[in-house]
């Protein structure tokens, strides 16, 4: 049995949660946006930007966590993590002369088990 890095289960992760969205209908828009804030303070990334057929824009963290962790996927996205995403959400934002709705999502997966967390939190 092979043991993933942290970067390899991120990555496998962010793959699963994709093929499911992608199955409940969304439509991938944009893949790890990243944005800076400055040379001393964290900006932030969306792991998955999608597309509801209803035209809602859907950022969407994912989390994983081996089946053994401490605190669950879902636990681990902190205040500071969701604001961090609503930063770089914000920034992602600016292209649209006129916004469209919009909510934050979490997937949530614990070893097998894979959780979606719509309007997970607010912005």
């Amino acid at each position: 049995m092979s043991v993933l890095t942290t970067k390899a289960l991120g990555d496998e992760g962010e793959a699963r949660a994709l093929a499911h969205l992608q199955r409940a209908g969304l439509r991938l828009v944009e893949r790890n946006y990243r944005v800076a804030r400055g040379p001393r303070a964290r900006g932030g990334e969306v792991d998955l930007i999608l597309r509801e057929r209803d035209g809602t824009l859907v950022f969407v963290e994912v989390r994983v966590r081996a089946a053994a962790a401490r605190v669950d996927a879902a636990a681990s996205v902190s205040a500071a993590k969701q604001r961090r995403l609503v930063f770089a959400a914000q920034h992602y934002l600016r292209r649209y002369a006129s916004l469209p709705p919009c909510r934050f999502d979490v997937v949530a997966i614990d070893g097998e088990r894979l959780e979606w967390l719509r309007a997970a939190f607010e912005a």
